[in-house]
This record gives C-alpha cells, structure tokens and sequence, in this order.
C-alpha cells in the first residue's frame, strides 16, 4: 500500500525531499522520493545518539544517574537538556534540572562520557549498538553526535520500526525515554520559541500540548521524534500505531514551519482512513 499524503513533498520548496511511514508492525506503509539519498540529518542524529546511550545504560557500561557533564549533572539531565549547559558551548548558564536548556553541547558531553565509559570512539559504538543490528548501513555518526549524523529514509526507517517494537532494547527503557523527565520544566524549543512546559524525554522531544509545534495539529500529545536545522524530522505517534521520516537538503525555515504540521496532518488522516 502506498500513502498518497506522502506525495505533497513534491509541493515542498526544496531541492530535493524523501518521506516515509513505518507502521508498528513493521510494515513501511509508503515512500515517496529517494529514499536512499543520504542527508546530513543536523539535530535528527540526536536521538540515534540517545539510542546508543540506552544501549550502553542496558550493557551495565554507564547508570542514567550517574555524574556526567557539568558539576551536579547527570546521564538523565544531558540525555534530558537539563543538565544547565548552553545551547553550543561547553559553559554552565543554569543549576542542573532547573530549566530546560536545549544543548548540543550536553549531547557531545555524553559522547564524551559513552566513550570513556566503553573505551570505543562514540560513532563506532554507535555504529556497533544501533546501526549495524538495525542494518542502517548507509548511516554514520561522526564528529558531534549532537548535529553530524547522516542517513537515508530507509535507514531512518528501520530506526523508527525499532523505536515502535524494541528489539535492541527491553520495551520498560524505551517506554522511560519516552515519558518526560523533569515535569512541569520550561524552555525555548528551538525555531518554535518558550514552551511552559517544555516536555522531552530521554534523547526525544514529546509533543504534549506544545503550541505551535512542527507536528501536525491531529498529532496526539504522546507523539515524540526530533527535527533537525538540516530540514529534517522524524514522528512517532503511538496513537497512530505510526512513525513518519521526511529529509530535506534545504535548511530549517518559515518554509517547514509552514508545510510540516500540513504534511503530518495529512498522512494521519490517510492513516486513519478519514
């Protein structure tokens, strides 16, 4: 079966665009462009990176609450952006777990921290816990794993099936990275300005009742995933009993503000048969 939503990326003003929506079982309900086109994924590479961090947390190499980054701050607060470190440099701006500091800074920390902890490069044991099981073998994590990340829609694919039905990980880790940590936390969500509360998870954003928002207005608040600066997203909407990826090699602007929320909209109602 093919999703005729999906299609509406041609309609998107970028270079060049790929979609595609995985259902829970597994099954790729639709794709549209090349999907095997390899993009940077900018931000979309955090949670792959947070992946890799459950995998080391399950392997007994590193505890969520265990001291990592800034003074005070832990696994949790930088998988969390809690952890009080700016956007883009390693400098403390606020106590650990007091706001909701969106930092690729904290992202590189925990890199820094998987792989003192395994004595393995972050990219490779990445690549060896996450990439290479889920056959994602034209993905690479390299340089930050906050930004650098680069993939195709059949790879981000596989990620998203994995993320509906754990196979890498026990379902009760999956399920925790997916609830919000530190309730009530405000923060800016970056492109989408203050958000009180400002919800995420471990390594994932959780839509909630955040408004505006880059997922669709029919997206249930369970919904998490990630958007990159690269023009890059990807869904999960366990309410739909779906996941969504879409690539871009066309920079986050008022142009996907605009058409993703429209886009997801549409491959919801074409989900739910309305």
């Amino acid at each position: 079966m093919s999703l005729n939503s999906l299609a509406s990326i041609e309609n998107w003003p970028v270079p060049t665009a790929a979609a595609g929506v995985v259902r829970a079982d597994g099954t790729v309900a639709g794709t549209h462009g090349p999907t095997g086109h390899r993009f940077p994924l900018a931000s979309v590479t955090k949670p792959l990176a947070a992946y890799a961090v459950l995998v080391a947390y399950e392997e007994g190499a590193v505890e969520l609450d265990e001291p990592a980054g800034p003074p005070g701050a832990t696994v949790r607060h930088l998988l969390a952006h809690t952890s009080g470190l700016a956007f883009d440099e390693h400098r403390v701006t606020a106590p650990p777990g007091a706001r909701r500091l969106y930092s690729n800074a904290g992202f590189e920390q925990l890199g820094d921290h998987v792989a003192k902890a395994t004595d393995i490069p972050f990219g490779e044991y990445a690549r060896q816990a996450v990439l290479e099981p889920l056959g994602m073998t034209a993905t690479v994590l390299h340089g930050s794993p906050a930004k650098d990340g680069v993939s195709t829609v059949e790879d981000l694919l596989r990620f998203a099936a994995e993320l509906q039905a754990p196979r890498l990980l026990d379902p009760r880790t999956v399920a925790g990275a997916m609830t919000v940590q530190y309730p009530g936390t405000k923060g800016v969500l970056p492109g989408y300005g203050h958000q009180n509360p400002n919800d995420w998870g471990l390594g994932f954003e959780i839509r909630d009742a955040k408004s505006p928002h880059w997922t669709g207005t029919s997206s249930s608040p369970r919904t998490f995933g990630h958007f990159g600066q690269s023009g890059t997203f990807l869904w999960t909407d366990p309410d739909a009993g779906a996941a969504c990826v879409a690539l871009t090699d066309r920079a986050f602007g008022p142009w996907a503000i605009e058409a993703w929320p429209v886009f997801t909209d549409g491959v919801l109602a074409e989900l739910r048969g309305v």
